[in-house]
């Protein structure tokens, strides 16, 4: 089902999310939808109508739009930053006026409200306030309205709630003033301005700070050149990259930007795919290797062919799957919501108790149930809740992106942080994957050319890594290859073939014991092979065993260090392969694994890592994502080792586009670190409204006589939603590899 992003306007807090959320449900195809508070956009999946989508968010009372190019995105940025810039202006406004009031009547200068002189100035300043409320506040206001007609409340019903009562209270004392006792004829004009002043501030700075979360996503845009050169018709033009079809040819000089996905064609050069992979060293580029769009030529000047376009790109994918993971939701941001949701109405409740308590039973002045009933609605905004995962968890997603390490979702970002148990593919994972035949052993009577010329003939239609060392071999010592009929394949075995009118086998010991091959001539050479983490592969006609080949993959440079990092953190490391059991331990005991499970066919390691989980709480697997697909799908997070141009792995939960063992751990310390930072704002932000609606409330007044000062809630509301930013945003300085 398709996947559509759509920007979200009006949203003000946690609790407008639960209404998107619910009208989004509502609409005819919408499968899952996915509300990003922190980007203002939403992810909804399903096969549904877009108009319906915009109709149905425009009647729960916002505003909706789809974005499908990076242009709309920018356009959305755009209104953004004039919404910024919209917000310091109400702000400074609100200022101006709210200051001054505050200073003159702190000084006293300002007239009592016991004559007819007194009251018109003091009316004068009342219509100067509403003009503020207007200009500076009318966007809470409305939002207020909207969310009443649509039978819901946020963080703009407070706000309008708390100033618009401080305003109609001042004013009834400024037209009627005998209402009251003179005790409690104090006007809070100031309180109401100078409040709508902080919250515009507090929303301005929340906004800019948010801007930062987001620039990962930007570098990663900013990879894709604008324009490349393509031959046509033997000349060549700079055109536009959305212009640019599939099997046109490009050239690239040296310095230049790869604008797309293709094969190389002519020519050789070094690329540097450090902003992609995480990896610094340069990668060669050969006629018929694959090149990656957004990465750096450095030396020479080559042609390609263009094979992906548009969105299909290994850039587009991994932009795309980087913002699908910011938009998601862990298990702690659902509850997170689920509070938020009914956090206002329990809001008004309490603000509503609080003015009875006080009107009833203080023996104080009306002023001071006015107070404490309007500081309590202005303090409780839940705008740090809302934002306190999803602020992190775009940073999160973004600071693991630039390390190379794609994350699918919210839930394999918490659940990464949680591992006990580390399971590791061998070939392709802990080896480089590129193995090489070192050895080939032949029975008494057989030729070492004539066996390599079989077992390359045979390995001529498979794809398996030890069918390409033999196949290189071959090729190096020049031998012709032989004719193959009646080639099977035996899954998790090896092959059976045809040449020359005999029936070869070649494959494991699986599979020579299946044909009752006697192996026991060749157990010490076989002895031999495995103590040097070599893989022996046999060969056999119907009747023995003919010749053994050894094939070693070398061991990543990093496994061993990733291992003692692992341990280090305290986790069991499992290697799960299909190779010979004494060679699988060879290769554990150098690189320090805990536990082997070897000689395990591609469809039984699902059932292997089932097992594990039994004995373990969260089991992690990681693999090349295609013969592993079953095992990475089961186990709790799935890695999936590869290059950019293996990143649409759907089996894995999270993709590592280096393919280095190390980039597991770092994905694990940026989960700790960033549920660690969600934790830490959540906190902050409980803490913030359980201690500061009492205090609101006046629970300190019978003890110490301290009522707080509305303006006071304002200015801590509003840091409240920036100090959250502000902390989401320390995990861009975030570093791996043990240096925290």
């Amino acid at each position: 089902m398709a996947i559509k992003r759509f920007s979200i306007g009006g949203m003000s807090c946690a609790g407008c999310v639960a209404s998107v959320e619910k009208a989004l449900a509502a609409v005819a195809g919408v499968s899952q939808s996915a509300v990003n508070f922190a980007e203002h956009t939403a992810d909804i999946e399903g096969d549904f109508v877009v108009d319906e989508v915009i109709n149905a968010v425009r009647e729960a009372g916002y505003e909706a739009a789809l974005l499908e190019s990076e242009q709309d995105t920018e356009q959305k940025e755009a209104a953004e930053f004039e919404y910024y810039r919209a917000l310091v202006k109400k702000y400074q406004f609100a200022a101006a006026v709210g200051v001054p009031l505050f200073i003159l009547g702190m000084l006293g200068v300002l007239p009592e409200l016991d004559n007819f002189s007194g009251q018109l100035v003091w009316f004068v300043i009342g219509i100067i306030t509403a003009g503020v409320m207007w200009y500076s506040g009318g966007h809470f206001f409305s939002g207020a309205y909207k969310s009443f007609t649509h039978h819901s409340a946020n963080m703009d019903t407070l706000i309008a709630l708390g100033t618009g009562t401080a305003w109609i209270y001042s004013m009834v004392i400024v037209l009627f003033p005998d209402i009251v006792p003179s005790l409690a004829q104090h006007a809070y004009f100031e309180a109401a301005a100078i409040i709508i002043a902080l919250i515009n501030f507090g929303s301005a700075l929340e906004m800019k700070a948010r801007g930062k979360t987001s620039e990962a996503i930007q570098r990663l845009i900013g990879l894709q050149p604008k324009t490349a050169r393509v031959i046509r018709d033997g000349v060549e033009q700079d055109i536009e990259i959305a212009s640019v079809g599939l099997n046109e040819t490009i050239r690239v000089r040296p310095g230049e930007k790869i604008p797309l996905d293709g094969t190389v064609i002519d020519g050789h050069s070094s690329v540097d795919e450090s902003m992609l992979t995480g990896e610094p060293l340069p990668v060669s580029k050969q006629v018929g290797d694959e090149v990656i769009g957004g990465t750096l030529n450095k030396t020479g000047s080559f042609l390609f062919q263009t094979k992906k376009i548009g969105k299909d790109t290994a850039l587009s994918q991994i932009i795309e799957m980087v913002r699908k993971a910011q938009n998601s939701k862990p298990a702690i941001g659902r509850l997170a919501d689920k509070i938020s949701s009914v956090f206002v109405p329990a809001v008004m409740i309490i603000s509503i108790v609080t003015f009875l308590i006080w009107y009833n039973f203080s023996g104080m002045e009306i002023s001071y149930a006015v107070v404490a009933m309007m500081t309590v609605l202005i303090i409780a905004c839940p705008c740090a809740l809302g934002l306190a995962t999803p602020i992190s968890i775009m940073v999160g997603v973004g600071k693991a992106a630039e390390h190379g390490i794609l994350i699918r979702n919210g839930d394999a970002l918490q659940k990464a942080g949680q591992i006990d148990t580390i399971v590791l593919d061998k070939t392709g994972t802990v080896t480089l994957g590129k193995p090489e035949l070192l050895q080939v052993l032949v029975a008494d009577g057989q030729d070492e050319t004539q066996l390599l010329q079989i077992a390359a003939s045979i390995e001529k239609g498979s794809e398996h890594p030890l069918a390409q060392a033999v196949l290189e071999k071959a090729v190096e010592k020049n031998i012709e290859l032989l004719t193959v009929d009646d080639f099977s394949a035996i899954e998790g075995h090896g092959i059976k073939a045809n040449i020359s009118g005999e029936i070869v086998f070649l494959g494991n010991e699986k599979l020579m014991r299946g044909q009752n091959i006697d192996l026991s001539d060749w157990q010490q050479k076989l002895d031999d092979l495995t103590a040097q983490a070599q893989t022996p592969v046999f060969i056999a006609n119907q009747d023995k065993l003919t010749g053994l080949l050894g094939i070693a993959d070398p061991i990543k440079e990093d496994s061993k260090q990733a291992v003692q990092r692992f341990h280090k953190a305290g986790l069991k490391v499992v290697m799960l392969t299909g190779d010979h059991q004494r060679t699988a331990e060879v290769i554990a005991r150098q690189v320090g694994i805990d536990e082997v499970i070897a000689e395990v066919l591609p469809q039984d390691k699902q059932a292997k890592v089932q097992q594990l989980q039994q004995q373990a709480q969260v089991v992690a697997m990681v693999g090349d994502g295609i013969n592993d697909a079953p095992a990475l799908a089961q186990a709790d997070v799935g890695f999936a080792i590869g290059t950019g141009t293996d990143v649409a792995i759907e089996s894995a939960d999270i993709a590592l586009m280096k393919g280095s063992l190390g980039n597991v751990m770092d994905a694990i310390q940026i989960s700790k670190a960033t549920v660690k930072n969600i934790r830490q704002n959540l906190f902050g932000a409980f803490f913030y409204n359980i201690l500061g609606i009492p205090v609101a409330a006046g629970i300190l007044f019978p003890f110490i006589g301290m009522l707080l000062n509305p303006m006071i809630a304002g200015a801590a509301m509003a840091m409240s939603s920036v100090t959250v930013v502000s902390n989401a945003n320390r995990l861009r300085f975030y570093k791996t590899g043990g240096e925290n």
